[in-house]
């Protein structure tokens, strides 16, 4: 019998593109949900794929009868927003954790194997130059730094699902994407600053021809993932061969596209010039330099640096990253500029 497999937050930039690659690369079925179906539209015509458009407060009975019926729970509905988690916290904490919550026990009721998403954001301030799931510390800042109520649900969230783990015998896996970018991360036709994340706003800022804002000078450094590479190892984690993604935690990211941001804008604005009709918006592109308590808010605190170990992704799962940052870069502005899709060979 085919896998079965409940994706719920299945309309956004990781369910849609997971869904659409179990549907091509696999014979598992797939059970979705979430409040739209625009990124899902390749998929929504496949026998193998059933989606209900739904909110996972509020159907809560639907979400229970499918745990029950299915072999793979995957819960990824979240806001994953910087702005967000400091304009609102609370609005953060009761979908990133309570809902999510009621899900996870529900998985642990019915002995349903779980496949969560952590976040590299957990690690915080870590000082260590590379980031180990089973020995770095989870470095936050004071109370009054909302930001971390984001790190600090995801972080919650583990725990309970290691605790069930340890009492209760429930097989789970936590993921943590690093920087995950590609196509239908966010919607680069949005002009208002701070609706994206920081990849897809520098796009949408040089096509909105407005200047790319780098907080605190973009000193700050991160570690970009292609699309395609996270869901390589996802679909490893979901089929768990021999058990290998058993009650394990996986940084899932590419320790050789690490940049700092102001390098990422430079990136990203000499990438538009191989679009004949985008040379004049990065001719006309520039950068400037703001504060991030302007950029976004008292509440806010930063991280310097965070590259993963992946170790324990390659000696489990078999898998590393093969995408470089200047292709996953041509590869977004290929689906957004020039509307062309794409398979990676």
């Amino acid at each position: 019998m085919p896998l079965r497999v409940l994706i719920l937050g299945a309309n956004g930039f990781i369910g849609s593109s997971l869904t659409r690659a179990i549907l091509l690369q696999k014979d598992w079925e797939v059970f979705g949900m979430d409040v739209g179906s625009h990124k899902l539209e390749d998929s929504l015509g496949d026998p193998r794929f059933k989606f209900v458009e739904g909110d996972i407060t509020i159907n809560r009975e639907w979400i229970e009868y499918h745990v029950k019926k299915c072999d793979v729970i995957i819960p990824l509905v979240a806001i994953a927003n910087p702005i967000q988690y400091v304009k609102d916290p609370l609005r953060v904490f009761e979908l990133d954790f309570e809902a999510n919550l009621g899900i996870v026990r529900s998985a642990a009721k019915y002995k349903k194997r779980i496949i969560f998403p952590s976040t590299s954001e957990v690690y915080g301030m870590c000082p260590d130059a590379r980031l180990d799931e089973a020995t770095s510390p989870l470095v936050y800042g004071p109370i009054d730094r909302q930001r971390w109520i984001y790190a600090c649900s995801k972080q919650l969230l583990d725990r309970v699902i290691y605790a069930y783990g340890v009492r209760d015998g429930v097989d789970y896996t936590l993921f943590r994407p690093f920087n995950w970018i590609g196509p239908k991360l966010d919607d680069v036709m949005e002009p208002k600053e701070g609706s994206s994340r920081l990849f897809t706003q520098f796009i949408s800022n040089v096509i909105f021809k407005k200047p790319l804002q780098l907080v605190d000078g973009g000193k700050q450094s991160r570690s970009f993932t292609f699309i395609d590479d996270g869901v390589d190892a996802l679909l490893r984690i979901i089929e768990n061969k021999n058990g290998c993604a058993s009650r394990q935690i996986f940084n899932l990211g590419n320790p050789r596209n690490e940049v700092s941001v102001a390098d990422l804008a430079k990136l990203i604005i000499a990438a538009f010039r191989d679009f004949p009709g985008y040379a004049e918006h990065a001719a006309r592109a520039k950068t400037v330099v703001v504060p991030s308590g302007k950029y976004f808010g008292k509440y806010y605190q930063d991280i310097q640096k965070r590259v993963p170990s992946i170790a324990n992704a390659k000696q489990r799962l078999g898998w590393a990253p093969k995408v470089n940052l200047k292709k996953a870069i041509k590869l977004t502005l290929d689906y957004h500029l020039a509307h062309q899709d794409y398979r990676l060979e």
